[in-house]
């Protein structure tokens, strides 16, 4: 239901803009849900430590499925993306508290081995999704691609009353509202500055000041009221464990990364080099489909050779695949991209099925639900802001570009947008079409720099991971 969502809005975006309209308010129908999910996310977690995982867990999947009817019956753009947030709102327990489940049910052996196995699920949602998104848009209509989530969150929820069994000792719980309170805020700020700062609001927009201010304040409102809570919402001593902390930051550089390829590569290819959607689409298939592989890899590594060095294996992965996207050019063609993809998405099933299971073993069941979800917000964080700083990586370096050409008063930054579209690439005079796809290249030329470094520090950070279990110390 997570992995089938994230690929399917995408493919009928297009259709739903077309009957909604409001363009302008595009990117909020991805964003809006990212932000709610990001936001909410640590709550969730450190609530199924204290209730257990199954009432969260159905919480989340019932507030998930509500949004998504209602975006199905949405009659404008704003009430969709109002819909969406109620979406992401039940998202933030989806995901991660099933993942802790696992964890849960499982012995390390069987984790490792399962947690590959779920990481498939991506894989084919990555194919599946656009081709089922597709064909809902084109046949019935765009709202089903939202109401197809009815049966199967139904059905989860099923499985999980009938199947899943725990045992939660019976107490009052001392529920940290003030840290709750706090990190939402703040959290929600740092979205929003990260989704809208430099791109619809200057950084020295009045709104984004406030957003800005507001996220200082909460965070360090957040710290103090930690600090002197019994129960806090998220126990800093979690980060003095040495393999969460760096699991963690390693998840914040390669969300980063992974969003530097999922977010930019097929602008290259569409654009630069001159391919249909379809083809840009194969080119980042493969990423989905070395990820599972890689995963179902990793629950055997990480048996044998341990967490360390499964991790250490997959940031050199990282750091191949990233060299295939500094080679890139033009003359290349998509295969190369699509195998640069296919590489990187070996590393990223690799460091992020070891992760997740390395960190839910290092920890006790009554931590174990914010600890997976520390990691997942750590990604989610990484991409957001992944996003906003290579995004603006590209908009400066081709901003420079129009100007050392003397063509700032003639084309701006958006005429790139017609490079996207065949037809109206097509009707360019020649000379401003080759201006602007050398401009282009060389732009995105930048964010992959960009994207190989952070796969360098990705490496380094694994590098640095315990050499053993003993090595490392109990929070």
């Amino acid at each position: 239901m997570s992995a089938i969502e994230g690929t399917i809005v995408s493919t009928a975006i297009p259709s739903i803009v077309g009957d909604l309209g409001g363009f302008s308010l595009y990117s909020w129908v991805f964003s809006g849900y990212l932000v709610m999910q990001a936001a909410t996310v640590l709550i969730y977690g450190k609530l199924a430590d204290l209730f257990g995982r199954k009432p969260i867990f159905i919480y989340g999947i019932v507030v998930f499925l509500i949004g998504s009817v209602l975006c199905g019956f949405s009659t404008s753009m704003e009430m969709l993306i109002v819909f969406r947030f109620i979406q992401g709102l039940g998202a933030g327990a989806v995901l991660p508290i099933a993942t802790t489940i696992v964890g849960d049910i499982y012995t390390l052996e069987e984790r490792a081995k399962i947690q590959g196995f779920l990481s498939s699920v991506w894989g084919i949602s990555a194919v599946v999704g656009p081709v089922l998104g597709g064909v809902l848009v084109e046949y019935i209509h765009w709202s089903y691609i939202f109401w197809i989530n009815v049966p199967l969150g139904i059905l989860s929820i099923i499985g999980v009353l009938k199947y899943f069994k725990e045992s939660i000792e019976k107490k009052k719980h001392k529920i940290d509202y003030f840290g709750s309170v706090f990190m939402l805020i703040a959290v929600l700020s740092l979205m929003v500055i990260l989704v809208q700062g430099g791109v619809k609001w200057a950084w020295t927009d009045l709104k984004t000041i406030f957003f800005l201010s507001t996220f200082v304040i909460s965070a360090i409102l957040f710290f103090f009221q930690e600090k002197r809570a019994s129960n806090p919402m998220m126990p800093f001593s979690l980060w003095k464990h040495r393999l969460i902390a760096l699991a963690n930051t390693t998840s914040l550089t390669t969300g980063m990364l992974l969003i530097g390829i999922s977010s930019f590569l097929p602008a290259y290819v569409q654009g630069v080099m001159g391919y249909s959607p379809m083809v840009a689409g194969f080119t980042l298939t493969t990423l989905s489909i070395g990820w599972p592989i890689a995963a179902f890899l990793a629950g055997r590594l990480v048996i044998k050779i341990g967490f360390r060095n499964t991790a250490i294996i997959g940031g050199a992965f990282l750091i191949v695949g990233g060299i295939f996207f500094v080679m890139l050019d033009p003359t290349k063609g998509p295969i190369w991209a699509g195998i640069g993809s296919f590489i990187i998405g070996l590393g990223m099933g690799l460091t992020n099925t070891t992760f997740i299971v390395a960190i839910q073993s290092s920890v006790d069941w009554k931590d174990r639900g914010i600890a997976t979800a520390s990691n997942s917000f750590m990604r989610t964080l990484g991409s957001t802001l992944g996003a906003a700083l290579l995004g603006g990586v590209l908009n400066n370096r081709l901003q420079e570009f129009i100007k050392e050409n003397n063509m700032d008063d003639i084309i701006s930054i958006d005429a790139a947008n017609l490079l996207l579209d065949e037809a109206q690439r097509n009707v360019l005079p020649e000379s401003s079409r080759i201006l602007l796809q050398e401009g282009l290249t060389l732009s995105l030329h930048s964010v992959y720099w960009g994207v190989a470094s952070l796969a360098v520090i990705s490496f380094l950070l694994t590098v640095f991971l315990p050499r053993k279990k003993e090595d490392d110390h109990k929070y």
